[in-house]
């Protein structure tokens, strides 16, 4: 046989956290850090400001506007504007507000600016930071991801030219072509810059365009704000998210760290048996998992329960046939009577076959687990099942043999059991080789076996004319090399037909049990042997 290689055991622990650890941690993590650069880079916020203060502008131009043409042109058939009452107008109509206002004629020329007639608007104020205040930790990440953001690179330069015209403007353009325009551009220190034109008209006639200008860094101002509350809370977030994720990381890999380490204790043996951890209490797969390994832990160390007995009983069974064969050859070099030897000749004869018939069987008993797991359940008739294995012992009747008997009650014909019909046989041919055994051999004896059904079970009685079997040993009895035989018979009996017997019909979902027919004076109280075997549910259904 092959040497079984055990594979290594897999390091685990790698790095101060479990894989499993900084996957959950990932997940959370990549998922909030979506979630909160989504809102970033999308940025709904800015567009509704910078949506609401071009709206503003428009309606201020367009009431200014209005007003020009009716104050600021010579009458109806004017097609250019006064430019020194338009000028006049157009400062007190900018007063009240913080907005430039510029004015072109339908030429394309600058003709009133509000930085010109207003000497405050010539004084740019730009609000500095307190003195001591610093950026902080948010601040510092929020200017390092700025650049990335759409706001930042979809917006173009706003460039004032020493001498102005319209066609510098592309909104003004606009304008003068009848259609008032808006656009976002920014300044070179990248303060926003919104500018909206609207055409001064005087009965459908453009009479010049009027620009209007702000620098929004109020907008800006309050975007920035907006965004590094987004971050301070993503920092929260992102904290109880890692804790989250700590937690649920420990209640998932810790216990399954455990019974890796419970596993890997059993795997190495060491003479001890090893506790599962229980976590049969959580009520997830966790806890499924733990009930799992502990049965199966449980079915193993059975498993070497059973081998070991096994070992220990195979052990013992060939010692008896071997002591007895030295025995004999020890006697047989000491003596010199002829009928001496001839009587040791066969007591030798007699052990070399006890010991092939058991050397046989223990191979049988211990390849059948592995040979059932391979074996294909299919439906088996089991009264067609027995009707064969009767026939076929009638053919090879011998004298002295009991009258072989079967009866199959009418609910039970045709039923089927799912399994293997060989191993089935098998356990068939063990029960009436041993109730024909036990029989006797004067041919008066009877071997009964009966089929019935009773509920979804099928029921097999095997009944003998024999002596019976000892009250404590009804249970015994199907345990391997156990045996109640006469000494003559020893030798050509295991031992091992009833539990090899009891081992296929529990692998078949069923139950073996034996009790006596008659009371323990009888000459021949007689034993039954009753096999209980499940119906095949696909039987149940095609009937």
């Amino acid at each position: 046989m092959a040497p079984v290689t055990i594979p290594p055991r897999r390091r685990r622990g790698r790095g101060p956290f479990s894989s499993l650890t900084r996957r959950i941690l990932a997940v959370n993590v990549v998922a909030l850090g979506v979630l909160v650069g989504g809102i970033l880079y999308l940025d709904q916020f800015r567009s509704s400001l910078v949506t609401q203060r071009t709206e503003a502008l428009l309606t201020q131009g367009e009431l200014m506007a209005g007003a020009l043409g009716l104050a600021a042109s010579s009458g109806p058939e004017a097609v250019d504007l006064d430019v020194e009452p338009a000028r006049a107008l157009l400062r007190r109509l900018t007063d009240p507000i913080d907005t430039r206002a510029r004015l072109f004629s339908n030429d394309g020329r600058l003709v009133a600016d509000t930085n010109d007639l207003r000497l405050d608007a010539q004084v740019r104020r730009i609000d500095l930071p307190p003195p001591d205040a610093g950026p902080g930790l948010v601040e510092f990440l929020y200017d390092l991801v700025e650049p990335l953001l759409p706001t930042t690179r979809r917006r173009t330069l706003y460039v004032e030219y020493p001498l102005q015209q319209a066609r510098d403007y592309p909104e003004a353009t606009a304008a003068l072509a009848g259609s008032a325009g808006a656009i976002e551009r920014v300044t070179i220190d990248g303060t926003p810059h919104i500018s909206v034109a609207i055409p001064v008209t005087r009965f459908r006639k453009v009479l010049g365009a009027l620009v209007l200008s702000v620098e929004a860094r109020d907008i800006d101002q309050a975007i920035r704000a907006e965004r590094l509350a987004i971050l301070e809370v993503f920092g929260v977030a992102l904290l109880i998210t890692i804790l989250l994720s700590f937690f649920l990381a420990r209640t998932i890999a810790q216990p399954v760290h455990r019974l890796a380490e419970a596993a890997e204790q059993v795997k190495a043996g060491r003479g001890r048996r090893v506790k599962i951890p229980d976590f049969g209490r959580r009520q997830d797969e966790i806890g499924d998992l733990s009930v799992a390994l502990e049965a199966m832990t449980s079915a193993l160390y059975a498993r070497i329960d059973a081998i070991e007995a096994f070992a220990a009983d195979v052990a013992h069974e060939l010692k008896n046939p071997l002591s007895s064969i030295r025995s004999a050859t020890e006697a047989w070099a000491r003596t010199k009577d002829p009928q001496a030897k001839q009587r040791l000749a066969e007591i030798i004869e007699i052990d070399v076959r006890r010991l092939d018939k058991l050397i046989s069987e223990i191979s049988d008993a211990s390849r059948l687990d592995a040979e059932m797991a391979r074996d294909e359940r299919r439906p088996v008739a089991v009264d067609k099942l027995l009707s064969g294995l009767i026939d076929t012992y009638r053919d090879l009747e011998r004298p002295g043999w009991p009258a072989l008997v079967l009866t199959i009650a009418p609910e039970a014909e045709g039923l089927e059991v799912r399994g293997s019909p060989e191993r089935l046989g098998r356990v068939f041919r063990n029960l009436l080789d041993n109730a024909i055994s036990f029989s006797g051999t004067d041919g008066t004896a009877q071997v009964v076996v009966a089929l019935k059904r009773q509920d979804d079970r099928l029921l097999v009685t095997i009944d003998d004319d024999g002596p019976g079997i000892p009250d404590e040993a009804l249970t015994r009895i199907f345990d391997r090399f156990y045996t109640e035989r006469p000494n003559e018979q020893v030798g050509s009996h295991s031992g091992l037909g009833l539990a090899i017997a009891r081992q296929i019909v529990e692998a078949h979902d069923g139950t073996i049990r034996a009790e006596n027919r008659g009371p323990a004076d009888a000459d021949r109280r007689g034993a039954r042997f009753i096999l209980d075997l499940p119906v095949d549910p696909g039987d149940e259904k095609r009937r």
